[in-house]
């Protein structure tokens, strides 16, 4: 199951972020990672150590950032929640971080 996750990230394509839903993606973040990050084009992270996700991409390619919710993110701040992540959520959560980075 888990390569099949790793799998569907590694072929995760443009056209296929396209696809992809950004308003569910946005919703999960929201959800999911909003108690510590900032998860839209404007806004302070409330955790200090919980970066911004506009501006994941000074980091890391956004697209790489697929492989990383598939396999399960194990750099991230100390007190990150761990939780699993389905492969269409992976697509949506892209498209979303996708369309808030910073130029």
């Amino acid at each position: 199951m888990k390569h099949a996750l790793l799998c569907t990230a590694l072929l995760m394509t443009p056209t296929a972020a396209l696809a992809a839903d950004a308003a569910a993606g946005k919703a999960f973040v929201e959800e999911n990672c909003g108690r510590c990050h900032a998860t839209g084009q404007t806004g302070e992270s409330a955790h200090a150590e919980a970066p911004p996700f506009r501006t994941l991409s000074e980091r890391y390619p956004v697209d790489s950032i697929a492989e990383a919710l598939a396999e399960g993110i194990v750099t991230g701040h100390p007190d990150m929640p761990q939780f699993e992540v389905e492969p269409d959520e992976i697509e949506n959560i892209i498209a979303w971080l996708s369309e808030i980075q910073q130029k």
